[in-house]
Order: C-alpha cells, then structure tokens, then sequence
C-alpha cells in the first residue's frame, strides 16, 4: 500500500511565495483602483454634462440614454487599463479579443434586448415623436410619458400605461396625431334629397364655425360627396387643435349645433328608407301590366286578370285537406 508524503513544509512554501506575490502587486493594485476611481468619477462627470447640454435642448430622454451609455463606455475602458496595471502579463489586445468574443456570446443571448435598445437610440436620435406628443402604434393611442432604452411609455386616453418594444415601434407604422398644430376632422351628413344644396350647405358651415374650438384659418368648408338613395351626402370638415381633448369634445359640439341648426331650418335628415310594392291586393288595377306603375313594368300580351286578397283567402279554403 503506498503512503501519501505530506510535507507541511511545502504547504507553508507556497503560501509564502503568494503572499510575496501579493505584497509585490499591492502597489500596482493600488495604482490600479485609483485609474478606476478616476475613469468612474470622469464618465459620471461626463454622463451629467451630456444631460445637462441634452435638457438645455430640450431632449431630456436623449441625454438620460446618451449619458448612460458615454458614462459605462468610459467605466469600461478604466476597467480594461487598471486591469492591464495589476497584470502586466495582460495585453490590451488580449482584452479586446476578449471582449469580441464575448460580444458575440452576448449578443446571441440579448439580441431582443439590444435590438430594442438601438432602436431606442435610433428613435431619441431622430426623433420622429416626443415625450407629450400623442401617438397610434400597434393598435394603442395615447400620450407618450417617457422613451427608454427598451421601450417606450404611453398613457392611454382612459388612464392606463402601455408598453411598446422600441423595435416594433422603429420598425411599424407610427401616428403622431400632435405632430402639428392644427388638425382636421370630418363628418358626413345627409340631407333630403329634395331639400336646398347651397342653403343646407350654408347652413352646416355657419353652424359649425360657432362653435368654439373651430379655427376659422383654414375655415369649415362642405363638399357634396353621393347621391345616395334615400338622401344626398354632404361631407363636412373643420380644423381644431390637435389634442385629442379638443378634437373629441369640438366633434361633439359641432354635431350638436349643425343638427340643431338645420332642424330648426326645416333641412330633412332622412331615416333609410325602403318601399315595398304588393301587388293583387287590394286595387282594381293591380295586377293589370297594361297600366304602368312603379315597380310594375307593362308588359305584352294578355292582361292577367285581376286578383283580391279574398279571392286567394277562398281559393285556400276550397282546397281539399288530405
């Protein structure tokens, strides 16, 4: 059987030379912190300037993101010089490739997230829409609260927060209904088909500018859009300011005040409509195509004769039951 020699020489030997090692790298450790330290304190310094200059321009989220993302860039590279300092044996170049290699491993591993946060960085850049601006994306409509690295904050119009991925955002359609002042709403209207077009058009257009919340540049203006079957479609449009609080109640004011005005002007507003014709019922001309009327076309040859609602009664009643 063979016996393990423990020297416990060789144990205290060892610890020996590491702590030797340790008292030799105790300067450059500490010439180490201090690069870190300093690198730290530089990229916050710089991190708050970035914001700084950002919110003097108004873009706020912008410098929030761009200072972030400065400050950790600098940490990183104090990082990778104090960790040449402590180990001289480390080259920057072996740190790089390091860092390359495991970029990729990250980037496999975080591609929604990084994909999402450069299209956040795209959207502060570019700036299609604001923090304040009301929005439609994917289906949500509302005020947009804050844009972030990963996703942007919207508050729905009846007071819930919406999530969106900055890449479905980047890469969908985007409304931006407060991209400008003024904004232009719609409505049509029917009006009888043989009522007056200029005075139910007048009409309209008075009644709407005396709304207020109505600009009157560009002024509301009715355009004269189907003869339909039952009534004749006149669209009419108007400008307000482009919140949806002043769109949505002016709409509603607009609709009350056009209806109100052209009832009180005799302008029919029709209900549909549908005739319906019934023929062999009830008038001695019915059923005679010699004699043209509506929904009955003449025809040629004999007259069929003609029949009553009690003539068929009879003829039912008269035929054998089984």
């Amino acid at each position: 059987m063979n016996e393990v020699d423990v020297n416990p020489g060789l144990i205290f030997d060892r610890l020996d030379a590491w702590l030797d090692g340790l008292f030799k790298l105790l300067p450059s450790i500490a010439v180490g912190l201090v690069v870190f330290a300093i690198f730290w304190f530089v990229g916050r310094a710089i991190g708050r300037l970035i914001r700084a200059r950002a919110e003097k321009s108004d873009r706020p989220s912008l410098g929030e993101v761009g200072g972030a993302l400065t400050r950790w860039s600098i940490v990183i590279v104090g990082f990778m010089l104090s960790a040449t300092i402590i180990a001289p044996s480390l080259t920057p170049g072996d740190l790089f490739a390091g860092l390359g290699v495991s970029s990729v491993a990250i980037g496999f591993a975080f591609k929604d997230i990084l994909q999402n946060m450069l299209a956040g960085i795209l959207i502060l850049l570019r700036q299609p829409f604001e923090v304040g601006d009301q929005i439609i994306s994917g289906g949500h409509e509302g005020t947009v609260e804050k844009i972030e690295t990963r996703a942007t904050l919207i508050k729905t119009y009846d007071g819930r927060r919406v999530v969106i991925p900055n890449s479905e955002i980047y890469t969908s359609s985007v409304v931006v209904n407060t991209a400008f002042e003024e904004r232009r709403s719609q409505y049509d209207i029917g009006i009888g088909c043989n009522d007056n077009w200029a005075k139910a058009r007048k009409l309209m257009v008075e009644a709407c500018a005396s709304v207020d919340g109505v600009l009157s540049d560009p002024a509301p203006e009715t355009i004269p859009i189907e003869l339909g079957d039952f009534a004749n479609i006149v669209r009419l449009r108007w400008w307000t300011r482009s919140d949806r609080a002043t769109q949505i109640h002016v709409f509603g004011e607009v609709l009350q005040a056009v209806y109100l005005r052209l009832d009180e002007e005799g302008i029919d507003m029709p209900y549909p409509t549908q005739v319906h014709l019934f023929h062999d019922q009830t008038e001695e001309t019915d059923g005679d195509r010699a004699k043209q009327r509506e929904g009955w076309p003449a025809g040629r040859g004999e007259v069929p004769a003609t029949r009553r609602i009690s003539d068929a009664l009879r003829e039912l009643t008269a035929m054998p039951r089984e």
